[in-house]
């Protein structure tokens, strides 16, 4: 096991580290969404990037999960990558 593996399980006895891991999650989850789609569609950062007139950091800091987006570049990416986007709240 990794070093960062064995310090995440050390942590995870935490709970105050478990909360807050566990509360990333749907940071993680839409950064992977932004990555599928992109790569669905065939493009590198840069291109979608271009595509929505930004820059390939800015695509990167998204795909990262380190910025979380606003509803309208979620429209450009959606745009730029001819998907649809599609907002909604399941049951927890």
């Amino acid at each position: 096991m990794s070093k960062a593996a064995d310090l995440h399980k050390k942590w995870s006895e935490d709970p105050a580290y478990r909360a807050a891991y566990d509360g990333l999650g749907p940071e993680f989850e839409l950064a992977r969404a932004l990555v599928e789609v992109r790569s669905r569609a065939g493009l590198t950062q840069s291109e979608l990037a271009e595509r929505m007139e930004t820059t390939q950091s800015v695509v990167a800091r998204l795909e990262s999960g380190r910025v979380l987006p606003s509803t309208r570049t979620l429209e450009k990416i959606a745009r730029a990558t001819g998907t649809r986007l599609r907002i909604a709240f399941d049951p927890a």
